[in-house]
């Protein structure tokens, strides 16, 4: 079967359906290539762009998907205003070397009659787990379609969405899909802050101040790896993003970076995470602890 290529004035073939995606796929592996997958909502960035590149790197053809999933959206969520520009979005991964662009619709991810869920426990608990209830298993369940749906050697995520990254890595594991997850470490602008479409969200004045939610985690990293008490950390983190101007805080903690289980001391890596809000932008970010001796 011969994919049919939806018509672009870019020259990265885009696939609408399974059948073309999977077609797409067939023809690569009767060549011996390998295949990674690199699952965006769009509004893509050079961090997603660092993303295909390391799939590159990774395997012999790199394929990225564009769904802006709406099951791991909760009602009050910008899911209608999600920024979306498939046209650009092609013409940057044709750019950074991808050698196709996945773009299904709705209908298509979840057709008539769709009728199943997944349920997600372990590092989906707490942190944006507490706040977003309904998004790791909107998450599990699109991802678990996209891999088997392209079946690749390799799927890349970004280390900024860590919580997200860690749950993908436990699904993966606990239903024995056979796809590798790799982790990309967060990509962020000269000044530190990480790279998110919804960065978009910011005004000229908040973007100036967004910064310090890095820079705040990034000296209490420091701290907490040479022995500093986790709680005064914390407290400290918070007052410090408060003074820049963040609204609400909805979590900083101290996690273990593999099971994502509170740790209420560094004796083994461990990751600190948050997200607070900065005018109608919800900012996530997260840095390493690495204990220091």
């Amino acid at each position: 079967m011969t994919p049919t290529i939806a018509p672009t004035s870019c020259p990265l073939p885009v696939l609408r359906t399974v059948e073309d995606l999977r077609a797409q796929v067939a023809s690569w592996r009767r060549e011996g290539l390998t295949v990674a997958l690199v699952p965006t909502m769009g509004a893509l960035h050079d961090g997603h762009l660092g993303l295909v590149r390391r799939g590159r790197a990774l395997a012999d053809r790199v394929v990225a998907s564009i769904f802006v999933n709406p099951t791991q959206f909760a009602p009050h969520e910008d899911f209608d205003r999600y920024p979306r520009d498939e046209s650009g979005d092609a013409a940057k991964l044709a750019s950074a070397g991808c050698h196709a662009l996945y773009a299904p619709t709705v209908r298509a991810m979840y057709p008539e009659g769709f009728a199943t869920a997944i349920s997600v426990g372990g590092p989906a608990e707490g942190l944006c787990g507490a706040f977003r209830p309904q998004m790791f298993g909107g998450v599990a369940l699109v991802v678990t379609k996209l891999f088997l749906q392209a079946l690749p050697d390799v799927a890349v995520f970004g280390e900024k969405d860590y919580q997200q990254l860690m749950v993908i890595r436990r699904f993966t594991r606990d239903l024995d899909i056979p796809v590798r997850v790799e982790g990309l470490p967060t990509v962020r602008e000269a000044d530190g802050l990480a790279m998110s479409s919804r960065n978009a969200y910011l005004s000229a004045d908040e973007r100036a101040r967004a910064p310090e939610l890095n820079r705040a985690l990034t000296a209490a990293a420091d701290a907490l790896a040479r022995g500093a008490e986790v709680d005064g950390a914390l407290t400290g983190i918070r007052g410090r993003i408060a003074e820049a101007g963040f609204g609400t805080i909805d979590y900083v903690e101290l996690r273990d970076a593999e099971t994502l289980e509170p740790v209420t001391a560094v004796t083994r890596p461990a990751r600190l995470l948050a997200a607070a809000w900065m005018g109608k932008a919800r900012l996530i970010d997260n840095v390493p602890v690495i204990p220091v001796g």
